[in-house]
């Protein structure tokens, strides 16, 4: 289940290194061929906002076997583009249709026993982000060396093959909602209603994903202009320095299952700030912005797998939607951190994207210390999480 979810959520991501020579085939600017990003998490965001609800009503496996196929034709339509206009729509799709990693989770959690739960999610997890970092290390490698086409077709290689892997070792699911798709989505908005802990968790997630967003969206500008002048392959590197931080996942998981999750989730936001304060500080150093990544990534491993293992505890037959809520709101502050990081990148360069990822990471801490004296008040073990 690790290996295919980091490997089909890296299909969104894959655009990312590529950008320069997307924008120099078709044309157009680098913020022109910087939407591709945009437009591919809207459609993620949206694709978690109407398909995973769904993982509650129909059989898991197969619903994560359509969309898998789904990517597939989304991927090899993305590698024929003929115009920028295209890419983008591919883009939107390629999105909508990988999602299937938000309906892995769920399955992996009600697979696991309770008391290792957390660990299990942050092994899932690990493999979720290393494939969302490495993917810019394989995009950049071959996109340097076979060009953007080439990596579009690889990619609908990999989720073909892993299609047919999942056919032969995915367990079938009893779904537990008998009601209608209007229903189902009636008891999303009812679930956001109802659990002030899971608006928390969404909020502060959608911060700590907004200046992911903004640093990965922005960075490729600022590495491949003077003074560091690197190709795509160079930039794609970068990524190896992320996956450090992102093999913190299982920890973090161990840490939730034993202790108050909430504690892990204040450690990785002051990560997160402390990432982007190096990120401006050493901005002509490229140790500097290796630094910040593994800083970055650790940190946003502390409030995502913690997070994650906290709304999991609440309502185990309703998981799907609630991750729903939780992934939606996440990945909504990502494609919102793309656009911003698209803005301010052509009003301030680099000391704008900086200015941003801080203000952000800034409400994310403003959020989570208005909270925290209710919370833990009410809750100081995970069992207290149910209360």
């Amino acid at each position: 289940m690790a290996i295919c979810t980091g490997l089909i959520v890296a299909n969104i991501y894959y655009a990312q290194p590529l950008l320069v020579l997307i924008a120099r085939e078709f044309n157009v600017t680098e913020s022109n061929a910087g939407q591709v990003t945009f437009f591919t998490q809207i459609g993620y965001a949206l694709g978690l906002l109407f398909c995973v609800p769904l993982g509650d009503k129909l059989e898991r496996r197969g619903q994560i076997l359509v969309m898998t196929a789904c990517a597939v034709a989304a991927l090899a339509a993305a590698a024929l583009s003929f115009n920028i206009t295209m890419l983008k729509i591919t883009g939107f799709v390629i999105g909508f249709t990988s999602i299937v990693p938000q309906l892995i989770l769920p399955m992996a959690a009600s697979l696991a026993e309770p008391s290792k739960r957390g660990k299990v999610i942050g092994v899932i997890m690990s493999g979720l982000l290393i494939g969302i970092l490495l993917s810019r290390t394989i995009s950049g490698f071959v996109g340097q060396h076979l060009g953007w086409r080439g990596m579009f077709w690889i990619a609908a290689g990999l989720s073909f093959a892993l299609m047919m892997l999942m056919v032969a070792s995915f367990p079938k699911s009893r779904p537990a909602f008998t009601g209608t798709y209007g229903e189902l989505m009636q008891s999303v908005m009812r679930l956001m209603k109802e659990q002030p802990l899971l608006r928390e968790a969404s909020v502060i997630n959608a911060c700590c994903f907004a200046v992911f967003g903004l640093f990965w969206t922005t960075s490729v500008f600022l590495l491949s202009n003077p003074p560091y002048n690197y190709g795509s392959d160079v930039i794609g590197l970068l990524g190896l320095a992320a996956a450090t931080g992102a093999l913190g996942a299982p920890l973090v998981g161990r840490i939730a299952d034993k202790k108050n999750p909430r504690i892990a989730i204040g450690y990785g936001i002051s990560l997160v700030f402390i990432s982007y304060l190096i990120f401006w500080a050493f901005s002509q150093s490229i140790i500097g912005i290796v630094a910040g990544i593994v800083l970055l990534d650790l940190g946003l491993q502390g409030v995502h797998v913690s997070n994650q293992t906290r709304i999991y505890a609440l309502l185990p037959e309703a998981r799907n939607r609630m991750n729903t809520v939780f992934m939606t709101a996440s990945f909504l502050g990502t494609s919102l951190g793309s656009g911003i990081g698209l803005w301010v990148w052509g009003i301030g360069k680099w000391t704008g994207v900086c200015i941003a990822g801080l203000a952000i990471t800034g409400i994310g801490i403003a959020l989570y210390a208005l909270t925290y004296n209710r919370e833990e008040v009410a809750s100081m073990n995970q069992d207290g999480l149910r209360v």
